[in-house]
């Protein structure tokens, strides 16, 4: 330990901890303590000429410690360690104190309490930077496709971005149609271009694509292995039809004697228990639903097997298991509208002509089940009177505090068509109008003059005239500072936020994934790396990581098939030496650490002793915590090294007082 040179490398990083923190003062508390060879403090230590200055000292000084005192290590961790590569010095003998998140951000009113904390933070710092052993990275190969889980325009976007790229896809998806929400909606803000007609000619060179393995009716059951290797076990549900040999001709469905709401309509109409879920379906053929399904043989039923010429109709149909082996995955599992019956206020569920954007957009559509309409549920009249609801289900204490941000603009929208077709009286309620994208706000501007009126202020309450079935809107005008009252409604509008699906959670579960606590899939670094997850490999996008519009969404995807492309192209990587080792003398075989690995990376051997696979471990430490044999240690994270950090600390503490 005598022999070991360390450098301290302190960082203004501006004003942010040198307008707090007396860098000089820092410097002398450390410049005798034992191994530091170098002491110096620089404006930006991670900029071009910072990184000089350390890989400077490194060849001149031979030093074989590094502890950097500056930011997060989640921000520039990998720069400083690159700085080591090039300059010859193994990248593992790195040590950060963070200064500026944990020091003077936080005690930025006490500039001498910061300081003397920073000292300890340093010090600390270098206590364990004494200890530190060089490290190598395991290195492994990367199969060169892609599993995409979800098949919204997110999953379709990054399909077809690595399809085109070479690499193969196996893209799944639960519904029987990829597409998503998307293919529901009947035009896109601010430009009012058709949806279907941007998005069907994807979902088609989707079906096309000779690198791409369409699995629909199915989900992820199982993921094991890790980054390069995964293997994973998917469960499709039966189709009952052959997609090679149906050809959708519809001929068993006008038979079918069946009828039960389209989900795919929201609702809104009627589909036969053997259907096509809309014309332009991607795979195009039927599917049976035997739920609803009267029953399978010629005494009960059996119609549509004796109608279908093609003889695609197979009632023995069988659930199926396929594995599949991956380099990367992509989540893209898209979101759901949030259940307006959790805020009973609104009557939704309970008035029938409450109804959601959702229902609205079908109506819109001109494929929809009122042909482009707008149409009261309860009598299917034209209304003469909406009003909008912002902001049901999201922005709430009660419910979820996050803004959705696709809401404001999706009533924008819809209320600009309905004034521009019918021109209807169109009222909307809104906290406020968040119009954050390139045209938003002009769009706005242009529908308010339009005619759409537009009031700042919370709905209370809404209730229903049973004579008349027109609705009576209580709320408040916060600009005029009044209660208001809206009466003779006909339709209202609640703009329902967005929500993460139950899928997410089970693919969450499926994949060791984060999730944040609005139930979304949670990126490793919000600014850095916003679509990468915790797991390397395995990428996030569109809505499964949070709430955004179209161009964010394909954005987004692309980002993933990018990141994808950019591991897989390597055939090659080094993975991070984070994870735990098993001295086998100690270990009894007990299996414990097994059952309390969270990324299932331990195994027992042919001798019955753990062992740990390098690429699934995160070296969390759950194994180490709880190994009674003291078996099992963590890389880079020894007691040993925790112990001399306190050590330090309990010493400074001591020589202060």
């Amino acid at each position: 330990m005598s022999e070991k040179k360390i450098g301290v490398f302190i960082c203004h990083c501006g004003s942010n901890i040198a307008g707090v923190v007396d860098i000089e003062k820092v410097l002398e508390a450390i410049r005798e303590l034992p191994n530091v060879e170098v002491t110096e403090d620089y404006k930006y230590v991670c900029s071009k000429p910072g990184q000089q200055i350390l890989k400077d000292h490194i060849k001149s000084s031979r030093l074989d410690g590094i502890v950097i005192a500056a930011c997060s290590p989640r921000m520039h961790e990998p720069t400083f360690r690159q700085a080591m590569r090039e300059a010859g010095l193994n990248p593992y003998l790195l040590e950060i104190a963070n200064i500026r998140e944990h020091d003077s951000w936080i005690h930025s009113d006490d500039p001498e309490a910061a300081t003397e904390k920073a000292i300890d933070l340093v010090r600390m710092a270098i206590a364990r930077a004494r200890l530190l052993v060089p490290l190598d990275e395991p290195e492994v190969t990367i199969k060169k496709s892609t599993l995409i889980i979800g098949a919204g325009i997110a999953g379709i976007s990054a399909a077809l971005d690595l399809a085109n790229a070479g690499f193969k896809v196996h893209l799944v998806e639960r519904e029987p149609s990829i597409g998503g929400k998307m293919a529901r909606w009947d035009k896109t803000f601010p430009t009012l271009d058709c949806s279907s007609c941007i998005l069907t000619p994807r979902m088609a060179e989707v079906g096309a694509h000779p690198n791409i393995d369409l699995i629909t009716l199915a989900e992820v059951e199982s993921v094991d292995g890790f980054v390069g290797n995964f293997k994973v076990k998917i469960r499709q549900s039966p189709r009952y039809v052959d997609l090679e040999t149906c050809t959708s001709c519809g001929d068993c469905s006008e038979i079918c004697p069946v009828d039960i709401p389209a989900a795919f309509e929201a609702q809104l109409s009627y589909r036969k228990a053997i259907y096509i879920p809309f014309a332009q379906a991607v795979p195009s053929a039927y599917l049976l639903d035997m739920d609803n399904c009267l029953g399978v043989d010629a005494v009960r039923c059996g119609k549509c097997k004796d109608k279908c010429e093609a003889g695609a109709i197979n009632y023995d149909d069988k659930e199926k298991i396929i594995e599949i082996e991956v380099g990367t995955i992509i989540v893209s599992t898209g979101f759901e509208l949030f259940d307006a019956t959790k805020k009973p206020e609104y009557g939704y569920g309970e008035f029938s002509n409450v109804v959601n954007i959702g229902e609205v957009e079908r109506m819109l559509s001109s494929a929809g089940p009122t042909q482009g309409h707008i149409v009261r549920p309860s009598d299917l009249a034209k209304p003469k009177k909406i009003v909008y609801v912002q902001c049901v289900g999201s922005r709430d204490e009660l419910t979820n505090k996050y803004c959705s941000r696709v809401c404001c603009m999706t009533a924008i929208k819809q209320a600009r068509m309905i004034r521009d077709k019918t021109g209807i009286a169109v009222y909307i309620f809104y906290i406020d109008l968040r119009t954050f994208g390139k045209g938003y706000e002009e769009f706005y501007e242009s529908t308010a003059k339009a005619g759409v009126t537009f009031i700042r202020g919370r709905v209370g309450e809404i209730f229903q005239d049973d004579e008349t079935q027109s609705l009576i809107v209580r709320g408040e005008d916060t600009l005029l500072g009044k209660p208001i009252q809206l009466t003779g409604v006909d339709l209202v509008v609640l703009s329902t936020g967005v929500v993460a699906p139950d899928s997410t959670k089970k693919v969450a579960h499926a994949l060791n994934l984060s999730v944040s606590p609005d139930g979304f899939l949670l990126e490793a670094h919000p600014k850095l790396r916003p679509v990468d997850s915790f797991n390397d490999g395995i990428f996030v996008a569109g809505m499964a990581q949070g709430p955004k519009d179209i161009p964010d969404t394909v954005a987004q995807a692309k980002a993933a098939a990018s990141g994808a492309m950019a591991l897989m192209g390597k055939g090659k990587i080094n993975v991070d030496p984070y994870f735990s080792v098993v001295n086998e003398d100690k270990c009894a075989g007990c299996q414990v650490c097994i059952s309390v690995c969270p990324y299932n990376a331990i195994s027992l051997n042919e001798r019955g002793h753990a062992e740990i696979n390098p690429a699934l471990c995160k070296g969390c430490g759950t194994c180490t915590s709880t190994c009674a044999s003291g078996a099992i240690a963590s890389q880079h994270y020894t007691d040993g090294q925790i112990a001399a950090m306190i050590t330090e600390y309990l010493a400074a503490r001591e020589e202060s007082s």
